[in-house]
This record gives C-alpha cells, structure tokens and sequence, in this order.
C-alpha cells in the first residue's frame, strides 16, 4: 500500500493518483489498480505556512500525517509535490517507513535519458532554496538550472495562480516555451523538468 501525501495542490495530487494507476494498469493489466490510502491538506494552510516562511510547522503537519498513512498501513509515503519535498528529510524522520523522494526519482529519468543539465521549473521555493537543487548536485551530479529572477516570477506566478486552480491559459503555456528556449541557447544539453 502506498501513502500519498497530497492536496499541494489537488491538481497535482490527480496526476500522481492517475499516474500511479496508470503504471499498474500497464504492468499488470486488466482491472489492477494501485493499493492507495491518500491524505489531501487544505492547500490553503500551506499556501500560508510557506508565505510565513513557517516550515518549522508545515514539516510538522505533513509529518503528522506521514504517521497517521503509516498507521493506515502504508508500505510507503510519497509527497505529490516538489516544493513540500523541502520537508522530505523531516518527514522521513517522522515514520519507519521509506519515502520515495521526488529529487532522486527524477535523477533516475533525468540520468536514463543522458541529461546532465536540466531547467528547472518550478515553485519560486523549489527554485530559489537550494533543498532541491543540491539533492540533484550532490546525490546525482546532475546541474540543474533556474531561470532568470523575472522569469522565475512568471513561472511561480503561473503555478499558483493558474495551475493549483485548473488553469491552463495558451498565453501561459507560451512564456514557458519561451523561458525555456532561452536555457536552450544558453545549454545545448538542456531537458526541463
């Protein structure tokens, strides 16, 4: 049984959730489906730890509920988000159970595919705090880069206002592809993740 940490946003958390079920349809077939218990926060509150820059309680709450999947009879806990993988370290602290962390799955792809420098684009957290870059450099030897401080903005910006809210605008969608044809003149060995 697997532990999903979610709600940060919903809308991620429906991509894991469809994601997960969509991997076990493939490799068993038929009606096999993901054994899943999943606890969804307020997206809210955590909107609003993070802008306290109250992590110290953020890791609590999620920690808490890492005990509480563990006790459900979760095998392990994922965290349907890169931004709260800020927390990976205190969570994990929290329960006897492994959870599978974002940075070192991704490092997995981003290595099968030959990427060394990858953009990242993400949460202004994920971006600008250094939890999840230097997991990726120093665990993986994989060089992430971030855009510039203005288009940072717009990719966080986008992420919150539009994204978490089941937003897709073509205008959007559009300055993405232009920040990241920018990291391409800049690196020519470049993927974004």
């Amino acid at each position: 049984m697997i532990g999903l940490i979610g709600g940060m946003s919903w809308e991620s958390t429906a991509v894991y959730y469809r994601r997960m079920n969509e991997q076990v349809r493939t490799r068993l077939g038929g009606l096999h489906s993901a054994d899943v218990v999943m606890r969804s926060v307020d997206f809210a509150g955590i909107v609003g730890l993070q802008q306290a820059d109250a992590w110290d309680e953020a890791a609590h709450v999620l920690s808490k509920i890492g005990r509480d999947l563990r006790d459900a009879g979760a095998a392990c806990l994922l965290i349907c988000t890169n931004t709260m993988h800020k927390l990976a370290d205190s969570v994990q602290g929290a329960v006897d159970v492994p959870l599978l962390h974002i940075v070192d799955v991704t490092a997995e792809a981003l290595k099968a595919a030959g990427v060394k420098r990858p953009l990242l684009l993400a949460t202004r957290y994920t971006m600008e705090q250094d939890f999840y870059l230097s997991r990726l450099r120093e665990r993986h030897g994989i060089n992430a880069m971030v855009p510039a401080a203005t288009d940072r903005t717009i990719v966080h910006n986008v992420i919150f206002e539009e994204l978490c809210q089941g937003i897709i605008r073509e205008a959007s969608r559009q300055h993405y592809i232009d920040i990241d044809r920018k990291s391409t003149r800049l690196n020519s060995s470049h993927i974004t993740i």
